[in-house]
């Protein structure tokens, strides 16, 4: 849980607001302090560090964007917040692309303002800790092409630590567009074979009838077409790395072949009589469950013993919440700077939906996602607008509660909103019911409501609260 000692400064004209918002963020446990005007909120500002500007457009003096413009000269990681009766299209984007972290239009919400807020600041907690993780992985470990701070992520990173010194096989799995590429790499990159070569094979993307020439070479006239010698894969690899992608794809007969060159370091072109020796470390990966092919006789047992010596179990960015965020700002800076664009960031309501996607092509249906988001975002911010294209139109469902999924394609045919809604209310009163054991106080408070409106819903359903 983020720790609630942030400051935050609230400028607003209108005392009221001033007092109202004083008292409904200090009881959120931050530090506030409150300016009436914009020269004053600017005062303050060159005077203390805030983590966030709470600022009205319109002051009396200057401008709510003159505040944030200040704000921003005395240092750039302070988060600001608009918000306005008075908000326009041509509004909201001026101040994103003056750096505002989110624009609020009046009146608003309580729990929504408190919501943003408090994304705003986790997400500053979270660029200041990418920024030192990655100061400390470049003096440490070339992890600079694999992102992510989820605990999932920092287990490869301590097995890449321990496993890249060794000469020891390893076998990653993982679902398509996980990033095991960049794994082993990392795991290249950081050994003493970092100088030499690293020799990528896609074991699915090559013929039967080619692949054992590919990988282990052949001499001239073994077969018709082989007007020359030609040194294989593997002997490409020597002193360094070799990575076979889609391991899983191999056919039997290089499987006997893959498994002898393993056990004896040496093999012989295709054709050929003379034994060839190579020192080679091996990588592989799949997306398939090889314990299940192996059962089902499709993978040769000692050969998968031979290549799982050390397993690297990739999750999938589902799995990985809290490392979307990351990830797609990373991508947004790759292609903004890739197109010659000014996209800072990406809007909290982005954020949201891709957080609220189960990516089922994992990191690569991200980077793909994000590529043309820039390329089609008119302004230096990506908006959820631009992620709402053509790729999601087929699966473009909202995740529910306790596993439903709500289509946003039913809307076309007419759905029943209320339905839909005490639905996701009624999972929402259980779950909060359940965690408090039963205790409506408790359970209110999980939900943010009083006893009163807690009483009043767990009325409306007789299956909760009852018991």
């Amino acid at each position: 849980m983020m720790s609630k000692a942030h400051s935050i400064l609230v400028v607003d004209d209108e005392l009221s607001m001033r007092e109202f918002l004083d008292v409904l963020l200090s009881k959120e446990g931050y530090r506030v302090a409150v300016a009436k005007n914009g020269k004053q909120a600017v005062t303050m500002i060159e005077k203390n560090d805030f983590d966030l500007v709470l600022t009205d457009i319109r002051l009396g003096d200057i401008t709510g964007l003159e505040v944030l413009k200040e704000a921003k000269k005395k240092n750039p990681d302070t988060v600001i917040i608009m918000i306005s009766a008075y908000s326009t299209t041509e509004i909201a984007v001026e101040a994103m692309n003056q750096g505002a972290y989110d624009f609020v239009p009046k009146p608003f919400d309580n729990i929504e303002l408190k919501q943003t807020i408090q994304k705003a600041l986790e997400l500053k907690t979270l660029d200041q800790e990418k920024e030192k993780a990655s100061s400390e992985l470049k003096d440490h470990l070339h992890f600079n092409r694999i992102i992510g701070k989820s605990p999932g992520m920092q287990a490869i990173y301590k097995r890449i630590q321990q496993v890249a010194s060794t000469k020891t096989n390893v076998l990653i799995t993982g679902e398509s567009g996980t990033g095991k590429e960049l794994i082993a790499r990392a795991i290249h990159e950081n050994s003493d074979r970092r100088d030499n070569p690293f020799v990528v094979v896609n074991c699915g993307g090559i013929p039967d009838t080619l692949i054992e020439s590919e990988f282990f070479g052949h001499v001239r006239g073994s077969f018709t077409g082989a007007v020359s010698d030609k040194k294989g894969l593997f002997e490409a690899a020597n002193l360094g790395t070799i990575f076979l992608d889609e391991i899983g794809e191999l056919s039997p007969i290089l499987q006997v072949k893959l498994l002898r060159a393993v056990q004896e370091t040496s093999f012989k072109p295709v054709g050929g009589t003379k034994e060839i020796e190579v020192d080679v470390r091996i990588i592989s990966a799949t997306n398939k469950k090889l314990e299940e092919e192996v059962i089902e006789g499709k993978f040769r047992e000692d050969l998968f013993f031979r290549l799982n010596v050390i397993p690297i179990k990739v999750p999938p960015l589902r799995d990985r919440k809290g490392d979307v965020a990351l990830l797609a700002q990373h991508f947004a800076e790759k292609y903004s700077q890739k197109m010659g664009k000014d996209i800072a960031k990406l809007s909290s309501y982005a954020i949201d939906f891709l957080n609220k996607y189960s990516f089922p092509g994992n990191v690569r249906e991200l980077e793909n996602l994000i590529e043309r988001s820039v390329a089609l975002s008119s302004t230096n911010i990506i908006l959820p607008e631009s992620l709402t294209i053509s790729m999601h139109k087929k699966r473009r469902w909202v995740e529910g509660i306790e596993g439903r999924r709500f289509d946003l394609n039913e809307v076309e045919q007419g759905v029943d909103l209320d339905e839909i809604m005490n639905t996701i209310e009624q999972a929402y009163l259980k779950k909060a019911m359940e965690l408090a054991g039963g205790n409506k106080s408790k359970a209110a408070e999980y939900l943010n409501l009083s006893l009163r409106s807690m009483r009043y819903r767990l009325d409306k359903d007789d299956s909760i609260g009852k018991s």
